[in-house]
C-alpha cells in the first residue's frame, strides 16, 4: 500500500532556532508543524477564505501530538510532507513528517486531529459533503474502497 504524501512547508533551522545544547529546541518543531497544517486545506480541498465565504465553516486544532526521533542542528534544511490519516463525521487526522532534505531521514511527526467549526456559532460542526468527498476519495485511491 502506497500512502500519498504531499510536501507542505520547507525551512531551515537558524542558529537562534537551537538550545543550549545545540540542537533545534521544541517550541521550533511546533511552529513549522503548525505553519504545515496551513497548507492542508488548500492541498487537500480548497482554500480556507473559500471554506469560510461558501461553506460557513473553518477547522481548528483539537489535539497535536509530536513525535522526537533525530535532533536537528543549525543548518539544516528541512521540509514537512503530509498524508491524510482518518476522516470522521466532523473532523479529520492528518500525520505531518519533517524530514531533513539531504538525507531523507525523519526528524520528528505530527498527528493533527482538525475539527470543523461553524463560522457563526463556533461550534463543531458536521464535515461539509464537498470536503468529505474530496478526502474520502484520497482515503479510497490508497487505502482500497
Amino acid at each position: 500500500m502506497t500512502i500519498e504524501r504531499f510536501e507542505v512547508l520547507r525551512g531551515v533551522v537558524h542558529p537562534w532556532y537551537c538550545d543550549s545544547f545545540g540542537h533545534m529546541n521544541v517550541r521550533w518543531y511546533s511552529h513549522f508543524f503548525d505553519d504545515a497544517t496551513l497548507h492542508l486545506w488548500p492541498l487537500y480541498w480548497s482554500s480556507h477564505k473559500r471554506m469560510q465565504d461558501e461553506l460557513g465553516v473553518h477547522t481548528v486544532t483539537a489535539s497535536a501530538t509530536v513525535q522526537f526521533q533525530r535532533e536537528l542542528v543549525s543548518g539544516d534544511l528541512i521540509l514537512v510532507d503530509s498524508s491524510l490519516n482518518r476522516v470522521g463525521g466532523k473532523s479529520s487526522t492528518f500525520i505531518l513528517r519533517m524530514l531533513h532534505v539531504d538525507t531523507r531521514e525523519v526528524h520528528a511527526t505530527y498527528e493533527v486531529t482538525e475539527v470543523f467549526f461553524a463560522t457563526k456559532t463556533r461550534k463543531s460542526t458536521s464535515m461539509p459533503t464537498s470536503i468529505r468527498q474530496a478526502l474520502e476519495s484520497r482515503m479510497d485511491a490508497h487505502f482500497g474502497d
